[in-house]
């Protein structure tokens, strides 16, 4: 496995509507696979593969945080929201893509979520709590939306000058 670099915002790949998959292919499941080990080294809950610059309808999660619970990594093709509650959630989201940065978002509480898993079968599953907030939050990443678009403008500017910066100070490193 691989850990893949993470593109920083404001990236135009991360504003992108990404591709739907047409059939899972091995070359595919081996980018699952780097996916995960590039989340988890991180350290993160979730990715997309837009955020590796891969223009794939493809997301991995795994929000397992206790200690000694086994973890449970879950990679979606194709991921779709099916019904979402009309209770929401906030919760404090941070992402990959924008390191360092948090900040509180209104999500449905619940939802249901229909994907391809790796061996190409249907699968569907109701996510409550975290894996709700990151099942969303990684499908948005699909449909070329950031955290940070439902934030106020003047909070998104100012996030965005600090990326700008961070690109800045990493490639003069």
């Amino acid at each position: 496995m691989t850990i893949r670099p993470i593109l920083i915002h404001p990236d135009p790949r991360l504003k992108t509507v990404a591709d739907p998959v047409t059939e899972v292919t091995a070359e595919l499941r081996k980018l699952a696979d780097d996916m995960l080990e590039t989340m988890y080294d991180a350290p993160g809950i979730g990715l997309a593969a837009p955020q590796i610059g891969v223009l794939q309808r493809l997301i991995v999660l795994d929000c397992v945080k206790e200690e000694g619970e086994d973890p449970r990594p879950i990679a979606m093709f194709n991921p779709e929201i099916t019904w979402a509650s009309e209770d929401v959630s906030t919760y404090e989201e941070g992402c990959l893509s924008i390191p360092d940065q948090f900040a509180e978002v209104d999500r449905p509480s619940e939802v249901e979520v229909r994907w391809m898993n790796l061996d190409g079968a249907i699968q569907e599953e109701h996510f409550k709590g975290l894996w709700a907030t990151c099942v969303q939050h990684e499908i948005d990443h699909l449909n070329g939306k950031l955290f940070i678009d439902y934030l106020k403008p003047m909070r998104r500017q100012m996030i965005t000058r600090k990326m700008q910066k961070l690109k800045r100070e990493r490639t003069r490193a």
